[in-house]
């Protein structure tokens, strides 16, 4: 079967005239199923100060119809290791595969910056997300955890990318 243009998703760089669709649609997912915290609240209104302005990337999946739909970020930690953060897509398209679309299009970005470490924090709640993060190339660490996991309160899952097909050098 062939995809409609009503089916592509483009993918699209940070610009400040994006950021309110990076707070809108993080808080969407966030307020779902947690409680926003103090960090999510400076990164959301200010992420050009908290993620471009110290060498992270924000990147935003847009829908023909719907257009802006999703987003998700890396946030520097130095010396090449980045975490993949603030990916959320609008419930109205749940379901189009967004997310799973915008996961490639990142991990392709990271590929292409050499990015030596990439590596995520969610909460055991985000099954669907988890499984999409699994069968991507994501694995489960406990080194991950003790490193980076206190930077949430609702942290208790950790994962690193190991690649599919392509590993970053670890």
């Amino acid at each position: 079967m062939q995809k409609s243009s009503k089916d592509i998703i483009t993918f699209i760089d940070y610009t400040p005239a994006l950021a309110h669709h990076f707070g809108a649609i993080n808080k969407q997912w966030i307020d779902d199923m947690f409680v926003l915290e103090e960090i999510d609240k400076k990164v959301l209104n200010e992420p050009q100060h908290y993620i471009i302005d110290k060498g992270g990337k924000i990147w935003f999946a847009q829908h023909p119809k719907h257009k802006v739909v999703g987003t998700c970020a890396f946030i520097s930690k130095g010396e090449g290791v980045f975490e993949l953060t603030k990916m959320g897509v609008l419930s109205p398209v749940r379901g189009l595969k967004v997310g799973e679309k915008l996961l490639h299009h990142v991990i392709d970005q990271a590929l292409s910056m050499k990015v030596k470490t990439l590596f995520l924090l969610t909460n055991a709640k985000c099954e669907a997300a988890i499984h999409l993060y699994e069968k991507n190339g994501f694995v489960h660490s406990t080194e991950i955890m003790q490193t980076y996991g206190q930077s949430y309160e609702r942290c208790n899952v950790a994962m690193k990318y190991v690649g599919y097909g392509k590993i970053i050098k670890r």
